[in-house]
């Protein structure tokens, strides 16, 4: 698979720079659970990284340009979703790499397993 900037133009952001981001993660995260305004997703993004209005617009139009979200109007109000395509990208490249971790996360089932199966054992043992 050919890494690709993901949902822009020659010359615009990669996905893992605009992943890369807290502030983006953070709407992306916001976003996850749903449909959400853009007054409310400021809110709560200015709260919890104490950054203008502005700087919470300026993430929100990156999320929008990179394909990452979507927005519709609703009356005065936008309303902003994730778009769920650049991720499956994002989750298509991390392909390649999984294998590093799938390894290590079957051992340690099995370690999990071999624990409970031993503490089962020994409870069963006592009177």
């Amino acid at each position: 698979m050919t890494y690709k900037s993901v949902g822009c133009e020659p010359g615009g952001m990669h996905a893992f720079d605009v992943l890369g981001d807290p502030v983006r993660r953070r709407i992306l995260e916001l976003l996850a659970e749903g449909e959400r305004s853009a007054g409310e997703i400021g809110a709560i993004v200015q709260e919890e990284f104490g950054i203008s209005q502005p700087a919470v617009s300026q993430h929100l139009r990156v999320l929008r340009e990179s394909g990452f979200t979507t927005v519709r109007a609703e009356g005065t109000r936008r309303l902003y979703a994730v778009d769920p395509t650049p991720l499956r990208e994002v989750d298509t490249w991390l392909d390649h790499f999984r294998s590093f971790w799938n390894q290590r996360l079957d051992a340690l089932g099995t370690e999990l397993a071999r624990g409970r199966r031993e503490r089962r054992l020994r409870d069963d043992a006592r009177p």
